[in-house]
């Protein structure tokens, strides 16, 4: 593939893609692997805008804190809390541990 044609879009989904499972990534994280530094809200938008039946593992990514960005208690937030326990990624007070999960 000439890397000219290969767009914002396809680098990000690509480094989400490849997010290991039982690990998560921040969206800055997402963005500068993708060689897009200074981007996480970029990624963050994509997100929001993949289709549902993406097969992308879209849960994997949160934010440098350690938490879900979605609303605590709403029907988005439920779901990646859910994805990311089937995984076995742990929380404690709503956090993830980024020192023993984040995909290095």
């Amino acid at each position: 593939m000439n890397d000219s044609k290969v767009t914002k879009e396809d680098k990000i989904y690509t480094v989400i893609a490849n997010i290991p499972t039982g690990c998560v990534a921040s969206y800055g994280q997402v963005a500068v692997m993708a060689g897009l530094v200074n981007n996480a809200r970029l990624v963050g938008r994509l997100l929001k805008l993949m289709p549902k039946d993406s097969t992308i593992p879209w849960h994997r990514v949160i934010n440098s804190q350690g938490k879900i960005s979605f609303a605590e208690g709403t029907a988005q937030y439920i779901r990646q809390y859910q994805l990311l326990l089937a995984e076995g990624i742990v929380f404690k007070n709503g956090k993830v541990n980024m020192r023993l999960y984040q995909w290095q």
